[in-house]
């Protein structure tokens, strides 16, 4: 849509993906891209630890400096958009030199149909705009086939008692969150082949709008002129953006995932720490794992990052001296989670 009236609103671009599938590093690179675009972002995460806020306030990138990202940590936009995002978005409209662009970092958790509704708000929607909604898909992820129902064993079971509702959420918040994409981004593209890739766009091709493009990306690695400048005021074709939770108008809640945080002592290494967390991961099915370590004998903090079984780490920064050098992790999985049996394990 380019018409003289949304010209002159300030666009936002909403972010949006599964747990670990890249957003964070995606921002970061965006923001070390921006070629002095003044940019603003406002950060959403699912859990009490607010370890992707602080990963971008700690990126150094010089177009965006701390006051300009807001982060809305143990909680979800998509569920509080008039307590907290309204107000968080206005803030940041009215300021003397308002930012030339907004980016919304959603939690993994979150639809991002009400948030693309809340521009439509009267005092919203003269002033600002959704140039698009990025989705980013973590590639890997979808071809082992982690977020998608067995159809043929569903099937079945309806066949056998159609009263059952046999509903995956974590499917269901999957196709949401491609539905309502202006682009998506097949991230970790590395990890695939040829055939890999195939897989991929063929499993989420039918919940695609008709022209929505899925490029692949490494290591959330995408010039920022392609993320930024879709004009797809996004809030005029509501309609068009199928959400399973449409009859719920926006409201739902999370009682299918359960999250906590713990904190542990100084790590003997990052191998120690791997070691001690997959076999917790395979048993209890974590579906995420995020956080900072301190390890002996380093003088940076270290940040570790799981999806699944695939963990990763790499150091970050020192640590400041005004921070107490510990070990904090959030935990996210499916409702009944052993937190007791977990904490037990790794405290042991």
């Amino acid at each position: 849509m380019t018409t003289t009236t949304s010209a002159r609103k300030i666009p936002a671009t909403v972010i949006t993906g599964f747990l670990g599938a890249g957003k964070t590093t995606l921002i970061r690179h965006l923001l070390g891209h921006a070629k002095g675009r003044r940019l603003a972002l406002i950060v959403n995460e699912f859990g009490e630890v607010g370890v992707d806020g602080e990963l971008l306030k700690s990126c150094g990138a010089p177009d965006c400096g701390a006051d300009d990202i807001v982060e809305l940590a143990n909680g979800c936009l998509c569920c509080t958009v008039a307590d907290d995002f309204l107000p968080t978005l206005q803030a940041l409209l009215d300021r003397p030199q308002p930012p030339e662009h907004i980016v919304i970092e959603t939690s993994g958790l979150a639809l991002p149909k009400p948030l693309v509704q809340a521009f439509a708000w009267p005092g919203v929607k003269a002033r600002s705009t959704v140039d698009g909604v990025i989705t980013v898909v973590d590639a890997a992820a979808v071809a082992e086939g982690r977020f998608a129902d067995d159809e043929a064993a569903l099937a079945a079971q309806r066949a056998a008692d159609p009263n059952l509702d046999h509903d995956n959420p974590l499917e269901e918040l999957f196709e949401d969150q491609l539905a309502c994409a202006d682009l998506v981004l097949l991230n970790k593209a590395d990890l695939l082949n040829a055939a890999g890739q195939a897989l991929v766009r063929a499993r989420i091709a039918p919940h695609l709008r008709p022209g929505v493009k899925a490029l692949p990306v490494q290591h959330g690695e995408i010039a920022p002129e392609i993320l930024l400048g879709l004009q797809a005021a996004a809030e005029d074709d509501l309609a068009a953006r199928k959400s399973h939770h449409d009859a719920e108008q926006g409201e739902h809640d999370h009682d299918d995932f359960a999250s906590f945080a713990v904190t542990l002592p100084e790590q003997p290494a990052p191998e120690a720490l791997i070691a001690r967390l997959a076999p917790l991961i395979a048993t209890h099915d974590i579906l995420r794992i995020k956080g900072f370590a301190a390890i002996a004998g380093k003088t940076m903090r270290l940040v570790l990052q799981g999806v699944g079984g695939r963990l990763s780490h790499y150091y970050d920064r020192d640590w400041d001296s005004s921070e107490t050098r510990a070990t904090r992790l959030v935990l996210i999985g499916r409702a009944g989670l052993d937190e007791a049996a977990i904490r037990a394990a790794l405290e042991a």
